[in-house]
């Protein structure tokens, strides 16, 4: 294997399942879910990355990509110094990155992208509907807020979307994310488990 983690994106607008599916994937064998938002909750704030987020956070500021990419690669490093994330026998299921063509360019002295999972859905009000219904249950009401929701999937067309071009076609495939989620994880699977079998010795992660 080379030096770069082996590498599945899960891609898609806002509310499309990212979230879920990467969670779901993360229970099986094989396979490291790696989320940039849980990231950034769970990092320490006395620590020295900590307090370089802190500084963009408490302001109110996106952190800058280069600033991004340096928190998630050094927790990845940590995943795998203690033994969560073993690349030798894991797929990297990267949720969250990259965000825009320049994380893309940052990302590519760390991964290797041998699949993308474009989790799509044609019904714009019915991601809508989601992201509110979801943004209620979990007591945030700001992020329920119509023009919130619109700026997000403003942001995804013209920042996100444009990452795909970053990559060969063929490395794409479409999962249709409006089904039930273990359809979608079963489509995904698909996508996914030939890959495992082509790159380790031990998909499972087994002993």
């Amino acid at each position: 294997m080379s030096g770069h983690y082996q590498t599945v994106l899960l891609f898609g607008p806002p509310g499309v399942g990212k979230g879920t599916q990467g969670e779901i994937l993360a229970r099986i064998p094989g396979f490291f879910h790696s989320s940039t938002g849980s990231i950034f909750r769970s990092l320490d704030m006395n620590s020295d990355i900590g307090r370089i987020f802190y500084q963009y956070s408490s302001r109110g500021e996106l952190v800058p990509d280069d600033v991004t990419i340096k928190i998630w690669s050094q927790h990845t490093y940590a995943n795998t110094i203690i033994g969560l994330f073993k690349p030798d026998q894991d797929l990297l299921v990267l949720d969250g990155l990259p965000r825009n063509p320049k994380q893309a360019k940052l990302l590519y002295k760390y991964i290797s992208v041998l699949k993308i999972i474009n989790l799509v859905c044609r019904d714009r009000e019915a991601l809508f509907e989601r992201m509110k219904k979801r943004a209620l249950k979990q007591n945030r009401a700001d992020d329920a807020k119509d023009e919130v929701i619109r700026r997000r999937f403003e942001v995804y067309e013209a920042e996100t979307r444009p990452v795909l071009e970053c990559y060969d076609p063929d490395l794409i495939t479409e999962v249709d994310a409006m089904g039930a989620p273990a359809q979608v994880l079963s489509h995904i699977l698909d996508a996914v488990v030939p890959i495992q079998n082509g790159h380790f010795k031990n998909p499972l992660g087994g002993t």
